[in-house]
């Protein structure tokens, strides 16, 4: 398949989810609010998050896809069976021993993530119970992240991008359940446990379709297969992984801010969007060809091939990134003012929207630049990008909060600086290096295409602009809906760059045909 189809089969799915999600976020947030109950629900879902965002979201399948493909190319089914089967044993005994132990030292884990809130014994002891319910997520999202790459090895992305629409099947009832907030929080948690058996129980499924037969029966044993899939996936999976680590990092200075938890989530549910619909899908399906790329030496192909995800990055998520620059507060009081979360709230948590706007090219461009490197089986040198990247966001994070804290402000909009600031370093870091080595440059065309991108998104931003601020006589005169009143403005604005970006280059219709040819 192309490029453009594969990302425009993995987009659709994640796309659907993400509606999904938003649902679930507003049933949520409308019944938990902003303070130390959801506080406490935003904590217990930090791991699995983070491991849904590490595994789920193609992390770990951008270290074990090479391994996987290439065993099978050379060796044949049965051999990459072996590998997916020894590998699979040893994830499912690791993960297993560390969810034991979490729950064992949950309490004092959360004072490295939750330490702010530690003197609130009530919704400490909260956290502590939700998030030891949440934990066996993680050996859920671990299995399920090595039978995604079972199937995306053999070009079946379907299946992979469509189970974690299950995890919103489940928490929409959850927050359904009852009107008391405690009550949803640990129905919530419960929900997220059972979405988890069942993404694995799907893959499973899907890959005893494709005639791979894998068995958790019997001892893990590190093989020389198996050390080779470690050696890449651990630091593979840390250098995918960064924005994930950022965000808990943020997380973890937020709990000595009450409510700031609450107000960084949401707006993370609005510009995790275009790095989960696109910057997700197209490093997932250009790995593939990547890896055959560098195995056979074919540096063209491989240029032409990042030239296109690149391009393609940037023509879908440009435009998303100007939106929520010049609409954060809009956005997030259209969708979630309802219910115990406020005006206050949608205020708060669109400061940190607007400074998260201008990482979103970054948090992208590092999901598409990163398996350049995956594909030549260098994890080590995008993980040491990361890790700088952590350390950046740590520093810069922790003053800006304490420090504009002094000031009498909000001290988690400099989380939300730091967390951008660190995105872009990674990124230029990412891509300079590629440059130095002589792996990938981009090419004139690709330059001239995220040029003309950057006009018509800005073309789009100054009719969003316009119409956010006569957001009320559309209101008084079309629809008297706050939510369907913005669905209107957002569907306006993407035909507006629709237009735009054909008008200028930016997409072309070959683009369009290309993404419906197999």
């Amino acid at each position: 398949m192309s490029i453009a189809r594969n990302t425009l089969v993995q987009s659709s799915l994640t796309l659907g989810s993400r509606i999904l999600g938003f649902a679930r976020d507003i049933l949520l947030v409308a019944k938990l609010g902003a303070g130390p109950i959801n506080d406490a629900w935003v904590t217990a879902q930090q791991f699995p998050n983070l491991f849904r965002r590490i595994f789920a979201e193609g992390a770990f399948a951008s270290a074990f896809v090479p391994t996987y493909a290439r065993t099978l190319e050379a060796e044949g089914p049965e051999a990459a069976q072996a590998v997916a089967q020894e590998a699979m044993r040893v994830l499912f005994a690791f993960t297993a021993a560390l969810t034991i132990l979490a729950q064992i030292f949950m309490p004092w884990v959360l004072l490295v993530i939750h330490g702010g809130q530690a003197d609130d014994t009530v919704h400490y002891n909260l956290a502590v119970l939700l998030t030891r319910i949440t934990m066996p997520y993680l050996t859920c999202m671990a299995l399920a992240a090595l039978l995604s790459g079972v199937l995306n090895s053999g070009q079946r992305f379907i299946l992979s991008s469509g189970v974690p629409t299950l995890l919103n099947l489940c928490l929409i009832p959850a927050a359904l359940i009852s009107n008391v907030p405690e009550i949803v929080s640990k129905a919530a948690a419960v929900a997220v446990l059972i979405a988890g058996v069942l993404q694995v129980s799907l893959l499973w499924w899907g890959v005893r379709r494709q005639k791979v037969r894998l068995s958790l029966i019997g001892w893990p044993r590190i093989t020389p297969a198996v050390k080779k899939v470690m050696a890449l996936a651990v630091p593979g999976t840390i250098a995918a992984s960064g924005t994930q680590i950022n965000i808990i990092v943020s997380q973890s200075l937020a709990s000595f801010e009450q409510a700031a938890k609450s107000w960084l989530y949401t707006a993370d549910r609005l510009y995790q969007l275009p790095l989960g619909l696109v910057g997700v899908a197209v490093g997932v399906a250009i790995l593939p060809r990547l890896s055959r790329a560098a195995r056979s030496e074919d540096h063209a192909g491989g240029q032409a091939t990042m030239d296109e995800g690149i391009g393609l990055a940037m023509a879908l998520t440009l435009p998303a990134a100007a939106a929520l620059l010049v609409a954060p507060v809009f956005l997030i009081e259209a969708f979630f003012v309802r219910g115990a979360f406020l005006q206050s709230d949608a205020e708060a948590s669109g400061g940190a929207l607007f400074h998260y706007a201008w990482g979103v090219p970054a948090f992208v461009l590092i999901k598409v630049l990163a398996p350049a490197y995956f594909a030549r089986e260098d994890t080590k040198t995008p993980m040491r990008f990361a890790l700088t990247s952590v350390v950046i966001n740590i520093v810069l994070g922790a003053g800006l909060f304490f420090w504009l804290s002094r000031q009498g402000q909000l001290g988690f909009i400099g989380l939300a600086i730091a967390t951008s600031v660190a995105a872009w370093v990674n990124a230029l870091l990412l891509a300079t290096t590629l440059a130095a080595r002589g792996w990938y440059r981009p090419g004139p065309v690709l330059v001239s295409r995220t040029v003309r991108a950057l006009i018509a998104s800005g073309v789009m931003a100054g009719s969003v602009w316009f119409m956010v601020h006569n957001f009320q006589w559309l209101r008084d005169n079309i629809i008297d809906s706050r939510a369907l009143a913005a669905a209107i403005v957002i569907l306006a604005g993407g035909l507006i760059y629709a237009v735009a970006a054909f008008l200028t280059g930016a997409i072309r219709p070959r683009d369009i045909t290309g993404a419906l040819r197999r």
